[in-house]
């Protein structure tokens, strides 16, 4: 009788599964036919076969469909790179101190979130530095408040840390992530690895600087396992190592901008309107910029242009659908 299990880590045709009904881990080679159809990644469920009398590696019979996957784009070799897979939510987290505050990058992630069909949540990390003259922390969670992606405020270093600004802190992150899978992204040095330790009960302890690093140029790797978190399970990734978006069409992005696509119907000229200064009947022009709200609207459109800049420099032509 087959079983379910899931693809914890993963080696050309060997792979380590945990077992659903027993959370064993196994080890499983895959049929040949399965590896010839698409590779299987971090995070598949998958249905394997017991080991032949005096074996030790179960087989892999069948390769569930997958809800969601975490993949870049390659236009020059027209293909996707999958990277993982079935996941519940990615972690997008800044930081309220050092470094600094940086609006753009998290508009960045959720393109991302919205291309790849998962849920992001927004943390707010190292809030024991929170200073209010170098960031608005209301602002900034309100302004994604037509995306629904909730927020939470917390510090790492203080795992009792009262929420002072938003209704959401660390014992509500907590209770979010039961019984799921996650992607944790963010730049470099906004304390990623100590959240993690710090939500995992201190069962996960990665080094600095091995999650998700943010910068130019491609993917290096596609490595990537799961870890058990306690409470719920991680995803580790080396492999992500860019939030360039230029592998996106303008009509991927729009689409990671949702708002922006509703508020451009709008525009009176909504099938071709550049949103410029000089736009007539541009829905955005229009906006009273002295109005908070409009001030949050306009702040996702500069955050679109920019990236529209970077999505542009390579014709969509060469973007092949995959």
């Amino acid at each position: 009788m087959n079983t379910r299990a899931r693809i914890f880590r993963s080696s050309k045709r060997h792979f380590d599964c945990q077992r659903e009904d027993t959370k064993e881990v196994v080890p499983a080679t895959a049929l040949a036919t399965l590896l010839k159809e698409d590779h299987i990644v971090v995070g598949d469920w998958v249905e394997i076969s017991p080991p032949p009398q005096g074996g030790e590696e179960w087989k892999i019979e069948t390769v569930i469909d997958r809800k969601n996957s975490i993949f870049r784009n390659l236009p020059r070799e027209q293909r996707k790179k999958v990277i993982a897979s079935n996941v519940d939510v990615m972690l997008v987290v800044v930081s309220a101190g050092k470094p600094a505050f940086k609006r753009g990058l998290i508009d960045r992630y959720l393109a991302r979130s919205d291309y790849w069909n998962v849920p992001a949540y927004l943390i707010f990390n190292k809030m024991d530095l929170y200073d209010s003259s170098e960031f608005d922390i209301h602002f900034e969670a309100e302004r994604l408040q037509w995306l629904n992606v909730k927020c939470f405020e917390v510090s790492a270093e203080i795992k009792d840390y009262a929420p002072k600004f938003l209704k959401n802190g660390f014992s509500e992150l907590t209770n979010e992530l039961r019984n799921k899978t996650a992607i944790t992204l963010g730049h470099s040095g906004v304390g990623k690895s100590r959240l993690i330790t710090s939500l995992s009960n201190g069962k996960v302890e990665l080094l600095s600087g091995e999650l998700g690093k943010v910068g130019k140029g491609a993917h290096t790797t596609t490595w990537a396992e799961l870890i058990d978190a306690d409470n719920f399970t991680l995803i580790d990734s080396p492999g992500i190592r860019s939030m360039s978006l230029s592998d996106l069409t303008k009509e991927d992005l729009l689409y990671c901008f949702s708002d922006i696509n509703e508020w451009s119907a709008k525009c009176k000229f909504s099938s071709n309107c550049s949103h410029d200064e000089n736009s007539k009947g541009c829905f955005f022009q229009n906006l009273d910029s002295n109005k908070r709200e409009n001030q949050m609207i306009l702040s996702r459109l500069d955050s679109y242009k920019r990236i529209l800049e970077e999505v542009s420099d390579i014709p969509d032509w060469q973007k092949k659908p995959l």
